[in-house]
């Protein structure tokens, strides 16, 4: 069962530059970043748990906000380059600060946060407002010394990785190595130092030499979690490749190829449209990987190409109503998903503000709602059902009535605890798991 932690939304009348457009946690789950349409990124940060108060135990509220990216406009294509926030990645912290790399559909930044809550005073150099003294006015010495101020988050652009992509980037990953992370766009893979800004290798390059001969684009990508030289891209025919940089400079051959061979009984105009992945995640344990596509998420084992070892229908009701998916566009809506910190449970968005959980071991599975209406805060989480026809029990929604406009395309998981954070729109829903609230 699940419990509403905190709910985070902008009014009812927002704008287009509201819609969040990603989630991530950090390493430790403390802060959780957003970035959205607008190209800004919001920090929350985690409460500490309050013996006095122990209903706002783990509550996350804002950190910081700051503008990431601005619309640009390149000048030799005559193209509008959107500030929206594509993906946030976390670096490991190294000290007291933290790092996030983040990007729109062509530079990437890496922003450094940091706490200031201690202000120097008693320069002899200089008065209180910091402007020169007099010198001649300066008749002894003295030591500065640190006061207490408030608490001041400062967020510092530490590097802009720019110019490294000619289509729009889908997906960024820090390696294991905590000194490169790679970058990827629909044709390109390209490697980057975290130190080095004027230069990257190129890892995949998919581009053919006529691209009229284009038939398929990579759609996600994601490095090893523990094996610094394998990364996975998934493509947009619905194959992922294995590739290993020990291999070859570039990795063009990958290493393993996972496809699921396609059933005919199923064949259908869409087929290829609903095959794509739109998202690719490891394991934390980096034994499996999981996939997304318009009505499945799979589970692939590492050392078994041939077909997946668990597929999971996340609305396999819409297989009936492609066509007016594909008129309305939604068909091409690039749904993610998330493991939950030791790989039992899988969780991914689907439509009316609905998101699937699938646990792995017992093969039960849940709907549940991101909503104002269904999510008071405190309130238990009752679990939803889409009916196809015939008998309709009370709390049913028929498939006629589900709302495409509403869509849960961003999802994370608290990387140790069971704490999730939905994107909705323009609203950010965190539920708890209720049994571990009570246990504190």
């Amino acid at each position: 069962k699940e419990e509403t932690g905190i709910f985070l939304s902008s009014d009812d009348t927002f704008s287009w530059s509201d819609i969040i457009s990603t989630v991530e946690f950090n390493h430790t789950g403390e802060l959780l970043a957003t970035g959205d349409k607008g190209g800004r990124v919001v920090i929350f940060q985690r409460e500490p748990e309050s013996k006095n108060e122990p209903y706002n135990q783990g509550e996350y509220n804002v950190y910081s906000t700051f503008q990431s990216h601005e619309p640009e406009f390149d000048y030799l294509k005559s193209l509008e380059i959107e500030e929206k926030i594509n993906k946030i990645k976390w670096l490991p912290q190294q000290n007291a600060a933290h790092s996030l790399l983040s990007t729109n559909d062509k530079t990437i930044k890496l922003w450094k946060i940091t706490e200031r809550d201690k202000r120097p005073e008693g320069y002899n150099l200089k008065d209180e407002e910091g402007k020169l003294k007099d010198l001649s006015t300066v008749t002894s010495l003295q030591v500065p010394v640190l006061k207490p101020m408030d608490l001041m988050v400062e967020v510092t652009p530490r590097r802009i990785f720019a110019n490294g992509h000619t289509y729009h980037v889908n997906s960024i990953s820090v390696n294991s190595d905590c000194e490169t992370y790679m970058s990827a766009d629909d044709l390109r893979i390209n490697l980057w130092h975290l130190a080095i800004t004027d230069r990257s290798f190129n890892i995949v390059d998919i581009k053919p030499a006529n691209m009229e001969d284009l038939t398929e684009v990579i759609t996600a990508s994601e490095f090893h979690p523990h094996h610094c030289n394998l990364f996975v891209y998934s493509s947009s025919k619905g194959s992922l490749r294995l590739c290993d940089m020990r291999a070859s400079a570039l990795c063009d051959k990958h290493s393993k190829l996972y496809e699921e061979p396609e059933d005919p009984s199923n064949r259908s105009f869409f087929s290829e449209i609903i095959s794509s992945v739109s998202d690719v995640k490891f394991s934390h344990s980096g034994r499996y990987m999981l996939t997304r596509d318009y009505l499945t998420v799979k589970v692939w084992d590492l050392n078994m190409e041939t077909k997946p070892v668990e597929t999971y229908q996340v609305h396999d009701y819409l297989r009936s109503k492609l066509c007016s998916l594909y008129e309305n566009d939604c068909i091409f809506d690039k749904f993610e998903c998330a493991w939950n910190g030791s790989d039992s449970v899988i969780m991914t968005g689907a439509y009316n503000n609905f998101f699937r959980m699938f646990d792995r071991n017992t093969k039960r599975d849940v709907t549940l709602e991101a909503s104002r209406e269904s999510s008071k805060p405190r309130a238990i989480l009752k679990p939803r059902r889409v009916c196809v026809g015939g008998k309709r029990r009370k709390d049913d929604i028929s498939v006629d009535s589900l709302d495409f406009t509403k869509k849960i395309l961003h999802t994370a998981w608290h990387p140790t605890e069971n704490i999730i954070a939905i994107a909705a729109t323009n609203n950010l829903y965190i539920f708890q798991d209720k049994v571990n609230s009570e246990m504190h």
